[in-house]
């Protein structure tokens, strides 16, 4: 597989997205400074911020302020949070995937894939309950769900020093499709994750059925380093997290809803992910979002620490398009640092 410069995938990731953010333009560009007030100017990675309440405009400006891939003929697989069917944020919005996917084909896209695996609920009923294959039918769509691959449709995955026993199986799909698009939502994890946007995301592209895998990591307590180790197995030319409404507490199916709307969007897990946990604390979250530091949370620790991304909060720049969103980022960018 190759990326967007058709470069191959041995170009190391922080590179890649070094080299992707410096080609992005934007209305607004806030950037974090050092102690003598220069700007750094490397292994940086940029997070777009919308503000709106509609999901349709939310996509599209993002898209906009980082723009997409060039998927002109190629192969796209769309990775959405089908944890459960339960209204967004417990789910990725029907409006969200449906906006992505007109984007994809409007840029050419030959192949487009959802792809996903729900838990507990059984995926498939996820999928029905939620109209996935009504949507599928009428966008010339593909689904696999990665509950119901067999052996040879499934690749393990292992490196020294994981926190996974034996490493993991991931979906061959996934190193076959030209890129892959991933979209999350903006909420707290009750259940050990603490939060869950991109890095957690990745938690569904393990299959389930005849493993151990789901056990190993609920009775692990690294889960978080855990979670934050799964996106070495995958790389998603782009991140899209809905955030019109946030769960503030609870999560990931139910909890406190606010209205938050944003959009985030970045090439970058790591960062979008730092951004996304700033806002979450600019809402009022929970004690753990609230009392730590975003680069001392597990996830984005562990993430930082295996090169998933960027390593602190000076090497995000924040974009948006609005002044009301360059208002927020400003009062988010305090709250990274």
């Amino acid at each position: 597989m190759q990326n967007i410069f058709g470069l191959s995938n041995n170009l190391d990731r922080r590179e890649f997205i070094s080299l992707t953010g410096s080609t992005i333009l934007s209305l607004s560009l806030l950037s974090f400074t050092d102690w003598d007030n220069t700007v750094y100017a490397s292994n940086r990675s940029q997070v777009g911020l919308i503000k709106t309440s509609e999901r349709a405009e939310g996509v599209k400006r993002s898209l906009n302020l980082i723009p997409l891939i060039d998927v002109k003929g190629d192969s796209v697989l769309v990775k959405p949070n089908f944890n459960t069917a339960d209204p967004a944020p417990g789910s990725t919005h029907n409006d969200t995937l449906i906006t992505i996917i007109e984007e994809l084909k409007n840029a050419g896209a030959e192949r487009i894939i959802i792809g996903e695996r729900s838990g507990p609920p059984d995926t498939e009923e996820v999928m029905r309950e939620k109209g996935i294959f009504e949507i599928a039918e009428e966008y010339d769509v593909e689904i696999i769900n990665f509950d119901q691959l067999s052996d040879d449709q499934l690749v393990h995955f292992n490196q020294e020093r994981l926190h996974w026993p034996d490493g993991f199986q991931i979906p061959q799909i996934l190193n076959e499709v030209d890129h892959i698009i991933a979209t999350g939502c903006l909420k707290t994890h009750q259940y050990g994750g603490q939060f869950t946007m991109a890095l957690k995301l990745a938690v569904g592209i393990i299959p389930r059925e005849g493993t151990n895998y789901m056990r190993q990591l609920h009775n692990s307590d690294d889960m978080r380093k855990m979670i934050a180790e799964i996106s070495l197995a995958y790389q998603p030319d782009l991140y899209i997290i809905d955030g019109v409404e946030a769960f503030t507490t609870g999560g990931p199916s139910s909890g406190t809803r606010v209205d938050s709307n944003v959009f985030l969007v970045s090439r970058d897990p790591v960062a979008v992910d730092a951004v996304g946990v700033a806002m979450l604390k600019n809402l009022g979250s929970t004690d753990i979002i609230m009392n730590t530091p975003v680069f001392k949370l597990e996830q984005i620790a562990r993430a930082a620490e295996i090169e998933l991304g960027i390593s602190g909060p000076e090497e995000i720049d924040i974009i948006s398009d609005t002044e009301e969103g360059v208002s927020l980022a400003e009062e988010l960018k305090n709250l990274l640092a």
